[in-house]
């Protein structure tokens, strides 16, 4: 069998660059291990009618390979900075009032995804399975039907599904999820985005999910949820190894005995970082004994700087930061230090291995892959505790960590200096808890779960003959 793996973008994970997001990082160590063929943007534009061959190049990682793409120059913009991100992003976290797009976008995004579907004709062999991830190509596998593909074509959700009311702010959403059940398996996060996505093929298409299975045209689309997670061992292994490097060294050092506080995020309004820092300022105000003994640290990646929404979100942090370090900053001490740039997974690794609470409080989240690497990464002996939103994906395994309401700022500042004052023996239980669940749940679990699911529906039972007439009936069903 070969996997061909398709997203937006592919990585290639340097030891000492960053990697951008959750994605990249699960799927790096995957596609090494399994011989998988990883398909994605080059990061370059061109003119489909003047290239023979849409893929820029094609090159070895590990035992698998990278095939990158070059967007079509027309559409590429509109697809990704438009529909992608200006309409999709928003509302699958619940953020409708934030869509900004035009119905160009929209015929951008369709074209992007037909684009794609033509170059990845380059794999269909007869052995090809394709796992196309996340909202970027919720069409593709209906246009590569339409160009006759037969081959098992599975999908995996990233990011949470919103619930059905607040998707049908996206333009043309019934379109968009009629093509989705072009997929022969949907994955997600959690039980209660794929509850989600089951109510709006309910109340918006008229169709019901039985067992999680939903029949369609398209043939039969099984729905399910595979959690992602990563590699622990691994994690554990770089945070040891980063102790000794520069950038790790100078932060120890500079906290002079302080204890940290660690956010890391890229710099999105998904993630609560506003109001993880109105916490952290908060909890200053109500025990001043803590001050001089904790800092903030929040390394906030940029991200999609052309759309309003974002750079907004970026004046909005700088200036609030400005602010409460003006206010409770001395001239041998600043409360918080925020970073607008990337670290490689080493360095953050060690970051996290020297943070006394890892806090990670989105708004709304898939999953949150930081939240379980700061977990992977501590000492055993004296591990740091992980203060986590009851809305990220990761909460329900690591329901252990200091759950928190994003949007309670009062309740954040007391969960913050909890973790801070938590005695040794508490955080051991607590950190042993969420180890013992991020082994059993290892990315490596995640990838071969999902394909192995997919290769059994090959052999899912043929669809009647008459069934448009039913699917026909039952939309005209009174209730529908």
């Amino acid at each position: 069998m070969t996997v061909v793996v398709v997203s937006n973008r592919v990585a290639r994970a340097k030891a000492d660059e960053p990697i951008a997001g959750g994605l990249a990082a699960a799927l790096i160590p995957m596609v090494k291990e399994s011989g998988a063929i990883w398909v994605g943007s080059s990061g370059h534009s061109s003119d489909p009618t003047q290239t023979k061959d849409s893929f820029a190049k094609i090159e070895p990682l590990g035992a698998g390979a990278l095939a990158t793409v070059d967007m079509p120059a027309k559409h590429y913009l509109g697809y990704y900075e438009g529909f992608a991100n200006s309409a999709l992003w928003p509302s699958l976290h619940s953020r409708p009032d934030l869509i900004r797009v035009t119905a160009e976008n929209y015929v951008s995004y369709r074209e992007v995804n037909a684009f794609m579907a033509r170059a990845l004709l380059r794999f269909n062999k007869p052995d090809a399975v394709f796992w196309v991830q996340d909202y970027h190509f919720l069409t593709l596998g209906a246009e590569l039907r339409r160009l006759q593909v037969s081959r098992p074509i599975g999908f995996f959700l990233h990011t949470p599904w919103a619930d059905w009311n607040t998707m049908t702010a996206v333009p043309h959403h019934a379109d968009l999820v009629r093509d989705m059940l072009a997929y022969d398996l949907i994955g997600f996060q959690t039980v209660a985005d794929r509850q989600n996505f089951e109510a709006y093929l309910k109340y918006e298409l008229g169709l019901t999910a039985v067992d999680g299975t939903v029949a369609t045209e398209w043939g039969w689309t099984q729905l399910a949820t595979f959690p992602i997670g990563i590699d622990v061992e691994e994690f554990a292994a770089r945070a040891n190894k980063a102790m000794t490097r520069p950038e790790v060294v100078r932060l120890r050092n500079s906290l002079q005995g302080a204890k940290l506080v660690l956010g890391v995020d890229r710099l999105d309004y998904s993630k609560g970082i506003a109001n993880r820092v109105r916490a952290f300022d908060r909890m200053l105000d109500l025990w001043p004994a803590l001050k001089r003994n904790v800092a903030m640290l929040q390394v906030a990646v940029p991200s999609r700087g052309n759309i309003r929404a974002y750079r907004e979100l970026k004046a909005e942090l700088a200036s609030l930061v400005s602010e409460i370090n003006g206010r409770h900053g001395e001239p041998d001490w600043m409360p918080i230090r925020y970073l607008n740039k990337g670290f490689s997974q080493l360095t953050l690794a060690g970051f996290y291995r020297i943070a006394h609470v890892g806090l990670v409080t989105p708004l709304h989240d898939g999953m949150n892959l930081v939240a379980k690497e700061y977990v992977a990464t501590q000492n055993p002996i004296d591990p740091g505790v992980l203060v986590l939103s009851s809305f990220a994906g990761a909460a329900r395994e690591l329901d252990t960590a200091l759950l928190v309401n994003p949007h309670d700022i009062d309740g954040m500042a007391r969960q913050i200096a909890t973790a801070l004052n938590m005695r040794i023996e508490e955080r051991r239980e607590r950190w042993l808890a969420m180890v013992n669940k991020l082994r059993r749940g290892s990315v490596q679990n995640w990838f071969t779960t999902f394909l192995h699911t997919l290769s059994e529906l090959q052999h899912a039972p043929s669809l009647p003959a008459n069934l448009p007439r039913v699917l026909e009936l039952a939309a005209a069903a009174p209730g529908r």
